[in-house]
């Protein structure tokens, strides 16, 4: 395992400035000490609360930006839906909502998965959205409780330090 360290005085600056600043600290820490990037073999140096946190990351950028369909087309479906991200977040974190989004999301990849992730220029791509409203509902559902679960995370992260990062 990997040392994940954040400094006290940084988590208390990000904790005074919102739930947001507060898990990127421990998202930042992470990713520095794994060199920048998720990877199979930097995956196993982390604990399964360090990659769900990871993972929620790479959900929420891609979500956030473009949708579900976004996160699938540049090939993060896998790692998002085949992982036990959804697992992790149910019975872990007690994030029960935002298992079952994604739980309805991995459907929607099993079925689409082929179409999506093909390469396509720009307005392939764009044309994406219109072809899949399936989607729609998904995304919509995540940009609403989107600050809801970043304060969930925050807490559960403020309640269990321990399993992100050493405090110094």
């Amino acid at each position: 395992m990997i040392e994940v360290t954040v400094k006290d005085a940084t988590l208390q600056q990000a904790a005074l400035e919102g739930m947001d600043a507060f898990v990127k600290v421990f998202i930042d820490a992470i990713k520095s000490a794994i060199g920048g990037e998720l990877t199979s073999e930097n995956m196993s140096e982390l604990n399964n609360d360090q990659i769900t946190l990871l993972a929620w990351d790479i959900l929420h950028d891609e979500v956030m930006d473009g949708g579900f369909v976004q996160l699938i087309h540049n090939g993060l479906g896998e790692f998002i839906f085949k992982n036990p991200f959804a697992k992790a977040l149910n019975k872990m974190w007690g994030m029960r909502e935002l298992s079952k989004l994604i739980y309805e999301g991995h459907t929607l990849w099993l079925k689409y998965r082929d179409e999506i992730e093909k390469e396509c220029n720009e307005e392939e791509f764009m044309a994406l959205f219109e072809k899949f409203p399936e989607f729609d509902d998904l995304d919509d559902k995540f940009i609403e409780n989107e600050e809801e679960w970043t304060d969930d995370i925050a807490h559960y992260i403020d309640d269990n330090l321990e399993k992100f990062a050493k405090i110094v």
